[in-house]
């Protein structure tokens, strides 16, 4: 089964010619060889491009283990190279080339070649796009499928599509899979035995139960604050476990490096700066974060939190957490500041939304205690509430929009519209 990956693909042909290294990046069977090797591969084709041109290379493939040679890389690629046409090179796993970083650089000097290589495991996470390539890569980030591409290739109804998707996330190999039993057993093993592999094998972590620890609280906290001294002391008081706040931050940034989380920072929204700490984290993938509980603390309210967020990605945006201070007194007549949290603040270029996560609203009071901060922020970027039903969008007298989460999830304009 073909699922179009669109985003991404158009993402690579804007990169075309750009004199730059393209290197897609991302979790763990979220995409990026199907993209490269296939989807790409035929756009090029589709225009033109003779077969001869394209030269793609997988170096998980045994047969190509002596191109894992550096000189062997190099001479093999300069080879195939018998014109002045454009050419495209396509490297797979290329973090099992020996000194890739060097080697790819030195592609860039072939003035007809264009680059472009997919990486992963615990010899090319996200840090080392940033310095290897710094000035001379360009990076394409893959995430997991999202709600739309998700149905587009599903076989049933949008409905029990989102139940599967909130259930077991967007990995495409699960479209495949014919039972419960295959997804789950997928899952589990996947986090624990290639992610966490990557990230013993990266790090050289020989404790490895703290890092789980730290893991079963992310999972069971999702869109919570974390805190790294306090999430120190939790530990200390609760499970009699002594992490230092120092570690504890590396496994965070071990995590977000391995694509596995993302942080979220906290933006003063009338002050217009970040606050360093607290800050929150969600999943890559949903699906891993079930997996990883077993399927339990099941809560729809930060499932769709999470989702959101990921959506919100997606769509290129960078996204932090909303603080709106409101000052008031309390009842001895002292000026006290109330911060109140937006959930979400989704910026790109001079675009910006307000948004908030509600998974019901069953009340009057529920709804106005959501539309708060909203309505206290103080300028006039576009705010909305995303709800688990599936209506809308509709706007109210304040200005707010309310659309249930498939139609947002559905319809890519859907912030705007």
């Amino acid at each position: 089964m073909i699922i179009q990956r669109d985003i991404y693909l158009q993402q690579l042909i804007e990169s075309i010619g750009n004199g730059m290294i393209k290197i897609i990046t991302g979790l763990r069977r979220c995409g990026k060889s199907f993209l490269l090797l296939d989807l790409f591969h035929n756009y090029l084709l589709s225009n033109g491009t003779p077969p001869s041109h394209i030269i793609e290379i997988s170096l998980d493939d045994w047969a190509n283990k002596e191109l894992r040679n550096p000189d062997s890389m190099l001479e093999y690629v300069k080879r195939q190279i018998t014109d002045d046409a454009p050419y495209y090179l396509c490297i797979d796993e290329v973090q099992l080339l020996d000194e890739f970083a060097d080697i790819l650089n030195s592609f860039l000097h072939i003035r007809n070649l264009d680059v472009y290589v997919t990486g992963s495991n615990s010899r090319f996470l996200s840090s080392d796009v940033v310095t290897e390539f710094r000035g001379r890569g360009d990076e394409i980030h893959i995430h997991p499928l999202c709600f739309r591409e998700f149905v587009s290739a599903y076989s049933r109804s949008e409905e029990e599509a989102w139940e599967e998707y909130v259930l077991y996330g967007g990995l495409p190999a699960l479209v495949s899979l014919p039972t419960p039993a295959k997804k789950t057993e997928y899952l589990k093993h996947l986090f624990r035995n290639v992610y966490m592999s990557d990230i013993r094998d990266r790090h050289d972590i020989r404790n490895e139960g703290e890092l789980e620890e730290l893991i079963d609280f992310l999972c069971s906290s999702v869109g919570s604050m974390v805190n790294p001294l306090k999430l120190s002391n939790t530990f200390k008081s609760v499970k009699n476990k002594t992490i230092q706040p120092r570690t504890i931050k590396n496994y965070l940034m071990y995590l977000q490096d391995a694509f596995l989380v993302n942080q979220c920072k906290r933006y003063d929204i009338k002050g217009k700066r970040y606050i360093n700490t607290p800050v929150k984290y969600y999943f890559e993938d949903i699906g891993t974060r079930n997996a990883w509980l077993g399927f339990r603390q099941m809560e729809s309210s930060h499932l769709m939190e999470n989702i959101i967020y990921n959506e919100l990605k997606v769509r290129g945006f960078e996204v932090d957490v909303g603080v709106v201070p409101l000052h008031g007194r309390d009842t001895d007549g002292r000026h006290i500041i109330k911060p109140l949290e937006v959930d979400f603040v989704a910026n790109s270029g001079n675009r910006r939304y307000y948004i908030q996560s509600a998974f019901s609203m069953p009340t009057f009071a529920k709804k106005e205690q959501e539309e708060r901060s909203l309505t206290h922020i103080p300028d006039s970027f576009r705010k909305i509430i995303i709800t688990g039903d599936n209506f809308g969008p509709q706007l109210n007298e304040n200005g707010i929009l309310s659309i249930g989460i498939r139609k947002f999830l559905l319809n890519p304009n859907s912030l705007s519209e």
